[in-house]
């Protein structure tokens, strides 16, 4: 009697890894594609980095030859130029005073988008509006006209019984004027925010008020951790921003530091420093010197941030 065997079944085809032969022929088109990013990054970002860390140790006015002078230039703006401090000391109330304000307020608004329904879109579009004009000239126009001598927020005030000077003009309030600006223009944070928000499992919440927590109490033990991720980021940003800010100094200022140089922001008098005195060399050191400020207020936020920052994947 003849036994019928069963055919085994056919082995599944391996997908050939591919060999040193495709990956040396891909290269080539792999490196065509990026080589106008390349270009870029090489003559517009690298190489002008390169040369202003070598003019910043120069004495270089754009018409001369730089004169090596070594640490000079880092050395007379720590010792010698008293507005170079001035614009350390206002740069930092601002960085210090609008960015946790702005925080503050773009979270309070969210928060307010967060429980409403209905007319969320608009009021989310309404409030994110002065965040697309950004630093504009025309949006710092607008600004100091409205709080100019006999501009509408005094007359405003005058209404209450407050009679205040022109803010633009007051070295006691010129500062505040471009602070509010920045504050006014939340609405990037305050996206963010919301988009945070919209992932706290509401089933948390729901527990904790069964527990009996209030929603003070809820906000502070449920919403804050989950959302320290999302204010870690824009606290980073924000702050970066912050000390790069130029256009409504430069404006609400007149461009020349505001009154009593109360609006001379770091970044206005650099720009003074080396496009109206054409002191390019001790313009390049001033730069060279809030970059490396930046790194280190960044590095210290992240070095801090495993003490207040929660992630659902770790405890």
């Amino acid at each position: 009697m003849t036994t019928l065997r069963t055919p085994a079944p056919p082995r599944p085809v391996q997908p050939r890894a591919p060999g040193r032969g495709y990956r040396r022929k891909s290269q080539p088109e792999a490196f065509a594609f990026l080589t106008p990013w390349l270009l870029g990054a090489v003559a517009l970002t690298v190489g002008p980095m390169v040369v202003s860390l070598y003019l910043s140790f120069t004495d270089y006015d754009l018409f001369t030859t730089p004169h090596w002078v070594g640490f000079g230039n880092f050395t007379h703006m720590f010792t010698d130029d008293d507005r170079y401090l001035r614009s350390v000391e206002v740069t930092l109330i601002y960085v210090l005073v609008s960015v946790p304000v702005k925080l503050a307020v773009s979270l309070g608004v969210a928060l307010l988008l967060n429980t409403r329904r209905g007319t969320n879109g608009f009021y989310r579009a309404a409030f994110y509006a002065p965040s697309l004009l950004g630093a504009s000239v025309a949006a710092a126009l607008v600004w100091r006209a409205l709080f100019t001598g006999g501009g509408p927020v005094n007359e405003v005030l005058a209404g209450f019984g407050w009679h205040t000077p022109s803010w633009v003009d007051d070295p006691n309030f010129s500062l505040a004027t471009i602070v509010l600006l920045g504050v006014w223009q939340f609405g990037a944070p305050m996206v963010i925010f919301l988009a945070g928000l919209k992932q706290v499992p509401a089933e948390l919440h729901e527990a904790a008020a069964i527990d009996g927590a209030g929603a003070l109490r809820r906000f502070r033990h449920i919403t804050l951790p989950m959302l320290s991720p999302v204010i870690f980021f824009n606290l980073v940003m924000e702050a970066i921003h912050a000390f790069q800010a130029f256009t409504p100094a430069f404006v609400i200022g007149g461009g020349r530091g505001g009154p009593a140089d109360a609006d001379l922001f770091y970044t206005l008098y650099l720009f003074e420093v080396g496009f109206q005195d054409f002191r390019m060399g001790y313009a390049s050191a001033m730069a060279w010197v809030l970059l490396v400020v930046i790194a280190i207020v960044t590095a210290i936020v992240f070095r801090t941030a495993k003490l207040w920052v929660f992630y659902e994947d770790r405890p």
